[in-house]
């Protein structure tokens, strides 16, 4: 693995395969290593170069030391749709994610994210569009505060759990799961998965400062209208905690986009699906203009 700089934070980072370039950015509180392995297997057969790292506040990047909000606020925010000081919102995210690219000296790359990786995502193409080469939101949304909310039940369960410790933080990783992950979802394959993760990063209070630059960041819908790049948008039909409406306002939101929604998919990516949603990410990633190679400078005839 290896380290790009965005200002003042390092991004840890990491990269298989060979071809066109893709980015994955990941999830709230996730991980580079939390992209399912098989997936990334997928990706990595059909061409691409597949780069992943690690969100500021998360893994081995950079972990800010501001005061997290705390539950009740992040609630209280989400619930009554009231805003939220943040140390950094979803554009400075974007921006780490631009560093990596600028590391590898990638000019433009396929850009996948995956819920606030999908927002990270959106927020590149916005803010950088020369260097997206196609868009794939998956289980995301536009920011707009009357679409993709959490169902109820979700907020009052995180509500009630105990706070995160190094002890305790596997258990309580299975129940947050459990609550948001549809009918494929493995416990025991889980649980493994988690103990590697919290190995490598435990980082609570990270996770709580993304979430309030979620709650802090606008709405997008108005800057999606604008964006002219082939886009992909994947969403489970089952999925309580950015629920479908979320991906649908997304699709609409972006001209000429492409709304892909399975009926056994919630906030995860099931492994019966990995295969097609790469076919998806290929086909969308096709629609893209192939970038003219630089022509090398003429000399004078002698």
């Amino acid at each position: 693995m290896a380290i790009a700089q965005s200002k003042e934070i390092t991004i840890e980072y990491d990269e298989r395969g060979e071809g066109q370039p893709l980015l994955l950015v990941m999830g709230l509180g996730g991980q580079l290593t939390d992209w399912p392995q098989g997936f990334v297997d997928e990706l990595v057969g059909h061409g691409f170069r597949v780069i992943s790292f690690d969100n500021r506040d998360a893994g081995l990047s950079t972990e800010l030391d501001g005061p997290p909000p705390t539950r009740p606020q992040l609630a209280k925010a989400i619930v009554l749709r009231r805003p939220l000081v943040s140390q950094y919102k979803l554009r400075d995210m974007a921006s780490d994610a631009i560093a990596v690219l600028d590391a590898l000296g990638i000019e433009s790359a396929h850009v996948v994210g995956m819920s606030m990786g999908g927002m990270i995502a959106q927020e590149i193409a916005i803010e950088y569009p020369d260097r997206v080469r196609s868009l794939t939101s998956i289980m995301s949304t536009t920011g707009n505060p009357r679409v993709g909310r959490p169902k109820m039940r979700l907020i009052r369960n995180a509500m009630r759990r105990t706070e995160p410790t190094v002890d305790n933080a596997i258990e309580l990783s299975l129940q947050t799961f459990r609550d948001v992950c549809g009918p494929t979802f493995d416990p025991d394959e889980f649980r493994v998965l988690a103990e590697k993760s919290i190995a490598r990063s435990f980082r609570p209070n990270g996770t709580s400062r993304q979430l309030a630059a979620i709650i802090a960041s606008p709405d997008r819908t108005d800057a999606l209208g604008r964006l002219r790049v082939p886009t992909l948008v994947i969403h489970g039909m089952l999925d309580p905690l950015v629920q479908p409406s979320g991906g649908i306002a997304t699709a609409r939101a972006i001209h000429g986009s492409k709304l892909v929604m399975y009926n056994d998919m919630a906030h995860d990516l099931p492994p019966t699906r990995w295969n097609e949603i790469a076919d998806e990410i290929v086909a969308i990633s096709a629609r893209a203009p192939q970038p003219q190679p630089q022509s090398e400078p003429v000399s004078a005839a002698s």
